[in-house]
């Protein structure tokens, strides 16, 4: 069992550990297909929309010279791009905004909501996520998540699993990396915190990718918590 005695905040990766991102967008936009006449295959459009997610980032990192661009940006374009290569057809300008934009309405796991306000009583908790800040506000009105703060990825100009996002989550907090407790369902992201000294905790989502999960179903590191849900990390933290 690791010390953990010394940790103050608890930062949050969002999408696949906070809320289920597949299951909401699929949700959202079949619904909103009925009121709208607009038809597709919504299931391989959310789907392919998250497999371009890494890739996305990845060509702001490699081209520094253009800015960096909020991940709402990144969302659009990529969603521009599967649009075309999947024929949807009658798609306005108003339209793909809403599509984009259901990034922001994703629900949480069921163990979120009331697992953070557990934790929330004895440490500082706030996302640490690779979505703009705007998404992750709206997003926590939308599903109720009581962060103290919002960090993100674009405070710092750099996407995880840069370093500049775990330390400059530290610094913003005034705090030691070995004083913040990084929470994630993806062991790459516990990895990268791990290395620059956070703590860390997994919580396996066997269910984010639904029938394409290929890994992340176990904690494959030597991580500081590992727990089935949110109440498990509350329980090992004495919330």
């Amino acid at each position: 069992m690791s010390d953990v005695s010394a940790v103050k905040a608890l930062v949050f990766d969002v999408f696949g550990t906070v809320v289920d991102w597949r299951t909401s967008l699929i949700n959202d936009f079949t619904k909103w297909s009925e009121t709208s006449g607009i038809e597709a295959d919504w299931t391989a459009l959310v789907d392919g929309w998250r497999a371009v997610y890494s890739a996305s980032m990845d060509e702001v990192r490699k081209h520094p010279e253009r800015g960096y661009q909020i991940l709402d940006t990144l969302h659009r374009q990529s969603l521009e791009k599967l649009v075309a290569q999947f024929s949807i057809q009658g798609l306005s300008d108003a339209d793909l905004h809403y599509l984009t934009m259901g990034w922001h309405r994703l629900h949480p796991w069921p163990d979120s909501v009331p697992g953070l306000t557990r934790l929330k009583k004895k440490y500082i908790i706030s996302p640490l996520s690779n979505g703009n800040v705007a998404l992750l506000t709206n997003m926590a009105k939308f599903a109720g998540l009581p962060w103290d703060l919002i960090m993100s990825a674009e405070l710092f100009e750099h996407y995880k699993p840069d370093p500049e996002t775990y330390l400059g989550a530290a610094k913003l907090l005034c705090l030691p990396p070995g004083e913040v407790m990084m929470v994630a369902a993806h062991n790459n992201d516990l990895k990268a915190a791990q290395k620059l000294g956070l703590k860390t905790a997994f919580v396996a989502r066997p269910t984010e990718y639904g029938p394409h999960q290929k890994y992340d179903f176990e904690a494959k590191g030597d991580w500081d918590i590992v727990a089935k849900d949110f109440g498990g990390i509350a329980d090992r933290l004495g919330c």
